[in-house]
């Protein structure tokens, strides 16, 4: 790993401004609030898929070549549009017409292709079948790229989810790589209460993935795994325990931020808190 050590610090220092700029952006969006949580907890895996994973030329968002990303769980916007903005898909001040009248962004994210937005999404269970028919389309145009798609652990409740998984399988789709981010919630409370799965991992592992599990937080082995993966024939799914809230204690594994509305006071704690973070990185 000491090859990668400049790009992992890199990769670091994207996520460090991201989670900032997402809690500014949540801010900004006043009355409307924002899904905090949520977004929070994406950060470090989105930095690591943009910042140094995935095949995409902010210059040119159509290239036939470039890697496809799904975001799955739209309410996750606050992680995805920041990490667009960091790699150069539209300006800052484009980014802060979030959930303005007349605004590019939206709280859920709606299909741009020159931002980088590959679809729409928000209506949860949808992302995987879609990444699998991308996947597959890939497969019978004999082209290299891959699809990346940002699932929920809540979503993992929808069925749609599993009928993807089995359709991937069946289709040997090595060309698709789903990330979860397994944090533990979702909108209501903790995912075990609401509808416990008795086995994430097994699960996956029943409809013929690939699986490997890793610390959503970690960028350095999240660019290992997500940089190596083999292509053997079968889909790949990486578990990424997370916090959601990640970063703000008030926040942390906090239900009432699934969506909420910061204060410019409660900005201000939660970027203090952002401890070992230099502010001008």
């Amino acid at each position: 790993m000491e090859d990668n050590k400049e790009l992992i610090e890199n990769i670091n220092r994207i996520a460090m401004r991201m989670r900032r700029t997402a809690l500014e952006l949540a801010y900004h969006a006043r009355n409307n609030g924002a899904h905090i949580g949520g977004g929070l907890s994406t950060i470090e895996i989105l930095a690591t898929l943009y910042g140094g994973v995935m095949r995409h030329l902010s210059s040119n968002p159509n290239w036939d070549e470039r890697d496809r990303f799904i975001l799955s769980k739209g309410h996750g916007t606050l992680g995805y549009y920041t990490a667009l903005c960091e790699s150069g898909y539209f300006s800052r001040e484009e980014l802060f017409t979030f959930e303005e009248n007349d605004g590019i962004f939206s709280g859920q994210p709606s299909m741009n292709m020159e931002k980088g937005i590959e679809i729409s999404s928000g209506s949860l269970g949808m992302g995987l079948p879609i990444a699998v028919g991308m996947a597959l389309a890939a497969k019978r145009k004999a082209q290299k790229h891959r699809v990346f798609v940002l699932l929920g652990d809540g979503e993992c409740n929808e069925g749609s989810i599993w009928e993807a998984a089995m359709s991937a399988y069946h289709f040997h789709l090595d060309n698709l790589v789903a990330i979860i981010d397994y944090n533990g919630m979702q909108s209501d409370g903790f995912c075990d209460d609401l509808m416990k799965m008795s086995n994430m991992e097994a699960a996956w592992k029943g409809f013929g993935w690939n699986v490997q599990q890793g610390d959503g937080h970690n960028v350095e082995e999240l660019y290992a795994q997500l940089s190596n993966i083999p292509l053997q024939g079968v889909p790949h799914v990486l578990l990424a325990k997370t916090v959601k809230g990640k970063g703000v204690s008030f926040i942390e594994n906090n239900r009432e931020w699934h969506h909420g509305r910061l204060t410019k006071q409660q900005l201000e704690m939660a970027l203090a808190e952002l401890t070992g973070e230099n502010r001008d990185a």
